[in-house]
């Protein structure tokens, strides 16, 4: 053979080991014959087929951020343990690959207009719910529908507003026609409210029953407790190989890492970053530390005083040491914010932007051109915001009294923290996961009139760019766009970013994972359920 078709039958094989479809003696004597000594083949055998997903168990995971108020209603999903219950018990049109690319769920293809104003998605004709039989072109309409029109209060309202309307095709397939081009429709359609839920005969989703077509079957929970599952046989896409699976709402980070350190679990999301390096000394425990584009975040509410001074703003944004921050809050799991929602780990990343530093002098100069030296303010956060939030405020307040800024700070209780302080406090601490484009981002949290427009900011250039950049098919006018959208939010914006986080979770060492974790959310993009499994 040449070193080229060697090559190629060593990558099959590498490839065979780790789906598990060759036998290790098989394994050994192709990879011989294709010039591997017995040791490189051995080496390469316990490396690859260790991968290899097996079937059976229960897996236990503990999450972090559950409220007794979550619901099955998809509009309103809002803390982490419900992303990961919807994605566990529920589908989506496309989804984020582990690897972060797009990829197909309930849709296996889908293609756009010339003018990206009309996109068609195909369905897999193998998605079943769980309790309902095949899902139709009329459950997935009624399902995006829900977030649609005056009526509704889905916090994905305003991801859907350029849909103007949406057509059965009559083939299994539908077509999604917009006021305005697109380009990212197809990465909108993973957001985690857009779920497929079953039609009612008026139009509405039956979203009460919990039925869904994801890879598991909801068989019972209690709210920001618990969530038990069984697999769906019938799952149109590969994974799921748990037989079962159980989701334990554990707010406090101490209480999630014993249960891990007991065995009570065997997965436990957002780590306790203080005591990273001893739980990594533990020979039972597996840590996974992924770079994503979540985000830290701090807004003001802009129509509330002193907020609605941009000179107040732009100080306090000043009065933060991130450097700092980053190295004793996050353990340096983290890259530096600069004060606009887009991370570099989105496309069209706007690199010539100044970095904000830590200037007090600064600060002090705007408060008092401000009228306000002296300024005492105060900042509501709660532990399961994220591992080290409570320190990170405490931290901040020390950094601003060189400002002359007295900052309070107020750690409320965990419980109801996103319908009681976020988008209703004046200032508070808001973790937020990764979108995979700055045009989904900035619909959701800066968006003039979007439910979550987190800061109240409103700015009419930006929201100006904001339209022409979704429609904009010239990458280097959309990456302008994006860039001076960004300058504006770090100059004029509500919001003060620290820093994009890495998702740090563990699991006990049987529980096995492929070679790439998804950026989008922690537990491989909420999907741990669905891709993990255990060591056979």
């Amino acid at each position: 053979m040449t070193k080229v078709k060697d090559q190629i039958m060593i990558d099959r094989l590498a490839d065979a080991a780790r789906t598990g479809s060759i036998s290790r003696r098989s394994f050994m004597n192709y990879s011989m014959a294709a010039g591997m000594s017995a040791t490189a083949a051995t080496g390469l055998w316990a490396t690859k087929a260790k991968a290899a997903p097996t079937r059976g168990g229960t897996w236990r995971l503990g999450a972090h951020d559950g409220n007794t108020g979550d619901t099955h209603d998809p509009g309103t999903y809002v803390t982490f343990s419900m992303i990961q219950v919807a994605h566990t018990f529920r589908a989506y049109l496309t989804l984020i690959e582990s690897d972060g690319s797009l990829g197909p769920d309930v849709a296996s293809e889908w293609s756009a207009s010339d003018d990206a104003t009309e996109w068609t998605f195909k369905l897999n004709d193998k998605a079943t719910f769980h309790n309902k039989g095949k899902v139709t072109v009329n459950d997935v309409i009624a399902s995006l529908n829900h977030h649609r029109g005056d009526a509704s209060t889905s916090a994905a309202k305003a991801l859907l507003t350029d849909v103007e309307d949406i057509v059965d095709n009559g083939d299994h397939s539908l077509t999604i026609k917009l006021g305005s081009g697109n380009a990212d429709l197809p990465w909108l359609m993973t957001d985690y409210h857009l779920a497929i839920c079953p039609a009612n005969d008026d139009g509405s989703i039956d979203w009460k029953s919990g039925d869904g077509c994801g890879p598991y079957k909801l068989t019972n929970h209690q709210f920001g407790v618990q969530y038990s599952f069984v697999r769906h046989d019938d799952w149109h896409l590969e994974g799921g190989y748990f037989d079962a699976v159980e989701v334990t709402v554990l707010n406090d980070p101490n209480a999630r890492q014993t249960a891990l350190v007991t065995g009570d679990v065997d997965s436990i999301t957002q780590l306790e970053l203080k005591t990273l390096a001893l739980l990594q000394r533990d020979p039972n425990i597996e840590i996974d530390n992924v770079p994503s584009a979540a985000a830290i975040t701090m807004p003001m509410l802009t129509d509330v005083a002193p907020f609605d001074n941009p000179d107040v703003r732009n100080a306090l944004k000043m009065s933060i040491n991130r450097e700092e921050i980053i190295e004793k809050i996050t353990f340096n799991t983290a890259t530096i914010g600069n004060d606009f929602h887009h991370s570099p780990a989105m496309p069209y990343w706007p690199e010539n932007i100044e970095q904000r530093g830590y200037d007090p002098d600064q600060a002090k100069s705007l408060l008092k051109k401000a009228g306000m030296e002296n300024l005492s303010v105060s900042i509501d956060v709660a532990d399961s915001v994220f591992s080290g939030a409570v320190d990170l405020c405490v931290l901040y307040s020390e950094h601003a009294k060189a400002s002359g800024i007295d900052l309070k700070v107020n750690r409320v209780p965990s419980d109801g923290y996103y319908s009681d302080v976020w988008l209703k406090k004046p200032w508070c601490c808001v973790q937020w996961g990764a979108r995979p484009t700055p045009d989904v981002m900035y619909s959701l949290a800066y968006k003039d009139d979007a439910a979550w427009n987190e800061s109240r900011w409103q700015n009419e250039r930006f929201n100006e760019l904001l339209l022409m950049a979704k429609s904009e098919l010239d990458d280097p006018k959309r990456a302008e766009m994006y860039a001076e959208m960004a300058q504006l939010a770090r100059d004029d914006g509500g919001t003060v970013i620290p820093f994009f986080p890495n998702f740090v979770y563990a699991r006990r060492k049987n529980v096995q994972h492929g070679e790439n974790l998804a950026p989008s959310w922690q537990m491989d993009g909420a999907r741990a359920a669905s891709r993990w499994w255990f060591e056979g």
